[in-house]
């Protein structure tokens, strides 16, 4: 709180609440006059004054919660735009870098393959052979594309199926006989494409974390919902070091949930293991869809 002072302390100084709206925004500290208390005049005259400094004080505060406000959302609207270009560069580079010089190679291999074919039908069909295998290999590209994007899964089993199947996924490629079980909901309310996309690249983090890192026989993810989606992946394994710093994975899980106005937190499981808690906020029709 910042403090305006005029004249010296004095012992028993008289004290007045500035308040707006029932709420206390101040306090008027004044010291008596040197002729002695002050009069009933004095005390009506004051309190009318620490009435118009109490709208005066609750503008200023307004306003500079305004400014702090607009600054905040300048940022987040920065931080918006800087992952948009750089998704943007990205998908370029692959495109420009990767998809542009693998498909200029295979029509230049067809023009190859039809000028030899009636005459070296061997190296036609040599070309042509080499020329299947680029095709795959540039099809693997573009679904490595599209589901850098969204992964296919959710629209194909939603997002409680994507996160079984990646369950299963990491469960039969872990080395130490790891038991992954998933509990949600049976339905979950209509969830928009940005939490859907959240929610599944945390949980899949946090999995791959426990598959990679956490020596874990049990491993529990849970998704509740209540005004807002809760996830929470938990194992029992050998938890995080003292002293350890974030790496990039669960930097981006974090980074995750803040994009979306919600939060990420990683820390011991009650088993003594790692627990990853993500909280995500609904918007207002996915929270009544919830009550439903």
């Amino acid at each position: 709180m910042e403090t305006t002072a005029i004249g010296k302390p004095v012992k028993d100084p008289v004290r007045l609440p500035l308040t707006y709206g029932g709420e206390t925004v101040g306090q008027m500290v004044l010291g008596p006059r040197a002729g002695g208390p002050f009069t009933p005049a004095d005390a009506a005259l004051l309190e009318d004054l620490a009435h118009q400094t109490a709208i005066a004080v609750h503008a200023v505060t307004l306003h500079r919660e305004a400014v702090r406000l607009s600054a905040d959302l300048q940022r987040s609207r920065e931080l918006l735009v800087t992952a948009r270009e750089e998704e943007r560069r990205r998908l370029r580079r692959d495109l420009h870098d990767g998809l542009g010089p693998r498909l200029a190679a295979q029509s230049l291999k067809v023009g190859s393959a039809r000028m030899l074919y009636d005459q070296d039908p061997k190296t036609a069909d040599t070309l042509l052979s080499e020329l299947e295998s680029d095709i795959e290999a540039t099809l693997s590209e573009i679904r490595r594309l599209v589901y850098d994007l969204r992964p296919p899964a959710l629209d194909e089993l939603g997002l409680v199926g994507a996160i079984r199947d990646a369950a299963e996924h990491h469960t039969s490629h872990a080395a130490n006989g790891l038991d992954i079980s998933v509990h949600a909901p049976d339905k979950l309310p209509p969830l928009s494409a940005a939490v859907e996309v959240a929610s599944y690249r945390i949980v899949q983090e946090a999995l791959a974390n426990v598959t990679h890192h956490a020596s874990a026989t049990d491993c529990v993810v849970r998704l509740t919902v209540t005004g807002e989606l809760r996830i929470e992946v938990s194992d029992d394994g050998t938890g995080i070091p003292e002293g350890h710093r974030s790496g990039v994975g669960l930097h981006s899980m974090r980074e995750r949930a803040e994009e979306l106005g919600g939060t990420c937190s990683v820390g011991r499981s009650p088993s003594g293991g790692t627990r990853v808690l993500a909280r995500l906020p609904l918007p207002d029709r996915e929270k009544l869809a919830s009550r439903e």
